[in-house]
C-alpha cells in the first residue's frame, strides 16, 4: 500500500514538473519578444503597433473594394434597354438604385445627355477620379507601413547593439557573461525579426489591393465604354 502511494505521488509530481515545464515555455516565448529592456519594448510596442494598422487598414479596404466591384450583370443591359426607350428618368433611378462606382460613372453621363458627348466624357472622367480616389483611400499608408516597420526593427537592431557594447563597457573585464548581453542582443533580434514581420505583411497586403483595385478600374473604364457606344449608335 505504501509502495503505491509512492508511485501515485510520484507520478502526480511528474504532471506538476510537465505543467509547470509548459507554462515556463510559454513565458519564455512572451519574454523573448518583451525582453530587451525599457527601449526594446517601447520599440517592439511601435512594431506592433504598426501592424495592428496594416491589418486594419488591409481589411478595410478589402472589404471596401469588393463591395465596389460587385455589379449585377444585367445592369447595363437594363441601363441600354431605358435609354433605347426613351426612359432617361428609370435609367437614372436604376443607376441611383445601385451603389457602385459604374453605377455612379453611368449617371453622370446620363444626366450629361443631350450635351456634346465630349462634355459626357469629361463629366465622367471627372467622376471616375474621385471614383478612384475613395478605392485608393489609405491603401498608401500600407505601402508606409512596410517600408516603416523594417526600419522601425532596424533602429531596434542599433539599439540593442549600442545596449550590448556598453554593457561590455561597464564591465571591465576580459571575461563578459551572455546574461550581461542578453538584453542587447534580444532588442537587435526580435526587433529586426518582428520589424520584417511587419514589413512583408503590409507589402503583400498593399500589392494585393493595388491589383484588386486595378480589375475595378478596368471594370469601370470597360462600362463607360460600352455606354459611350451606346450614345453613338444612330438613332
Amino acid at each position: 500500500m505504501i509502495h503505491f502511494l509512492q508511485i501515485d505521488s510520484t507520478a502526480v509530481a511528474g504532471q506538476v514538473a510537465e505543467k509547470a515545464a509548459e507554462v515556463k515555455e510559454k513565458l519564455t516565448v512572451f519574454e523573448l519578444v518583451f525582453s530587451g529592456g525599457l527601449i526594446g519594448q517601447i520599440i517592439m510596442s511601435v512594431i506592433f503597433i504598426l501592424l495592428f494598422f496594416a491589418i486594419y487598414l488591409y481589411v478595410e479596404r478589402l472589404l471596401a473594394i469588393n463591395a465596389a466591384s460587385k455589379i449585377d450583370t444585367n445592369f447595363m443591359n437594363n441601363i441600354k434597354l431605358n435609354l433605347l426607350n426613351g426612359k432617361i428618368s428609370e435609367a437614372k433611378m436604376l443607376c441611383a438604385q445601385t451603389n457602385s462606382p459604374v453605377a455612379r460613372l453611368i449617371e453622370k453621363g446620363i444626366s450629361r445627355i443631350g450635351k456634346p458627348l465630349d462634355d459626357i466624357n469629361t463629366a465622367i472622367e471627372n467622376t471616375g477620379k474621385l471614383e478612384i480616389y475613395k478605392l485608393e483611400k489609405n491603401v498608401s499608408m500600407l505601402a508606409t507601413i512596410s517600408g516603416a516597420g523594417p526600419m522601425t526593427g532596424f533602429l531596434g537592431t542599433v539599439v540593442g547593439m549600442v545596449i550590448s557594447f556598453q554593457k561590455m563597457a561597464e564591465s571591465g573585464s576580459s571575461k563578459i557573461e551572455m546574461s550581461t548581453l542578453s538584453e542587447g542582443i534580444y532588442t537587435a533580434m526580435m526587433t529586426t525579426v518582428v520589424g520584417l514581420i511587419v514589413g512583408i505583411t503590409a507589402y503583400v497586403g498593399y500589392n494585393h489591393l493595388v491589383t484588386k483595385t486595378d480589375k475595378v478600374v478596368n471594370q469601370m473604364e470597360a462600362n463607360v465604354v460600352e455606354f459611350l457606344d451606346l450614345l453613338n449608335e444612330p438613332t
